[in-house]
């Protein structure tokens, strides 16, 4: 297994996950989800799925995977470094001298919190 592809596609796997969580689409997908949602053959996936949980990112198995604190943590702070162009304020939301601009983890926390308001 190539270090740096079990790295991309590690990337993918806990963005993904982290994505589908917060969407409330699946806490726990099965290999299968995951292989459609990354177009990828599930054949092709389940060796990584088991990597990742060995190296402490997964729990669960074949009838559902979940993020561990530590996958969690990486997945929210990948996924923001991905979207952050996407996912910065619009004209008026916040400032350069936000909270948010601290860190990845923070933008995050404040795209959550915008979110929040807005559907409330």
């Amino acid at each position: 297994m190539d270090e740096l592809e079990a790295l991309r596609i590690r990337d993918e796997v806990l963005q993904a996950m982290y994505w589908m969580r917060s969407e409330g689409l699946a806490d726990a997908p099965r290999a299968e989800e995951l292989a459609r949602f990354l177009a990828v053959p599930a054949a092709t996936l389940g060796p990584y799925l088991q990597r990742f949980k060995a190296d402490g990112y997964l729990e669960g198995g074949p009838d559902g995977w979940r993020l561990s604190a530590s996958g969690l943590e990486t997945g929210k702070r990948t996924f923001a470094e991905e979207f952050a162009d996407l996912t910065k304020p619009a004209h008026g939301e916040c400032d350069d001298d936000c909270w948010c601009h601290d860190s990845p983890e923070e933008a995050a926390r404040c795209l959550e919190q915008r979110a929040g308001h807005a559907h409330a």
